[in-house]
């Protein structure tokens, strides 16, 4: 596990998170810890999450990098035991309101029932609304998925498909104190009209500092194929810097 993490950390430090830059800020760096814990006189439960985004920008292209672990238990069996990673890259040949896009990601969830998980595909995106304290963007693109998955919690699944990927990403931020913060997918199977997924995260974020912030981040994940769900809310701090 801890190879694992210095391998992530390096990676994080190769190459992204979207936000926005000014002309002479070129870095950007994200770290989140949140939890939630819960004790009864019946039993307990906790879950943790760490995530971290890197973004390197410049004037035609910005690469980016992300990764995030989630573990939980409850009553002293595994709940949650899921990572994620993904490095994309956009391009902007005619200016930042459309541009380009290119994805490659992997996963595995022990509540979602996927041993591992590969997508990588690309599209274009619109900036709908690009503003110092107001974003909204749309994208669109096509991505080849290999899953290895269990059905019915014991059943091995081993598929690959094309999806199309509707991604739409907010961020809202007052008197730069108060940010809310959004990215919701939904990715179709083009072969499989009932296979479909959707990953929804919302964060409420109130600034102590610049680079520091009390956040709370709901997520939601929906897989038809393995016929799993998780909702989860967690809360802690949130790092962050432009340099």
């Amino acid at each position: 596990m801890r190879r694992m993490f210095t391998f992530l950390f390096v990676l994080l430090y190769a190459a992204p998170a979207f936000s926005q830059f000014s002309d002479s800020t070129h870095y950007y760096i994200k770290y989140a810890s949140t939890g939630a814990i819960n004790k009864t006189d019946d039993g307990n439960s906790y879950l943790l999450n760490n995530a971290m985004a890197f973004k390197v920008s410049r004037k035609k292209i910005s690469l980016n990098a992300d990764a995030s672990y989630l573990y939980g238990q409850s009553n002293g069996d595994v709940s949650n035991n899921d990572f994620t990673g993904s490095m994309n890259f956009s391009l902007y040949p005619h200016g930042r309101n459309f541009y380009y896009w290119g994805l490659t990601g992997y996963d595995k969830s022990y509540s979602l029932k996927i041993n591992n998980r590969f997508q990588g595909g690309a599209g274009a995106a619109w900036n709908v609304i690009s503003k110092p304290n107001a974003t909204l963007n749309v994208s669109d693109g096509i991505l080849f998925e290999s899953s290895d998955l269990l059905l019915h919690d014991t059943i091995p699944d081993v598929y690959h498909t094309f999806r199309n990927s509707l991604r739409i990403y907010y961020k809202w931020t007052v008197k730069n104190i108060i940010v809310l913060e959004g990215a919701h997918f939904l990715q179709q199977s083009l072969q499989y009209s009932d296979d479909y997924i959707i990953k929804s995260t919302n964060a409420l974020s109130v600034k102590l500092r610049s680079w520091l912030a009390i956040t709370a981040v709901l997520n939601y994940n929906r897989i038809t194929r393995t016929d799993r769900e998780n909702l989860f809310i967690n809360y802690g701090l949130t790092i962050e810097k432009y340099f």
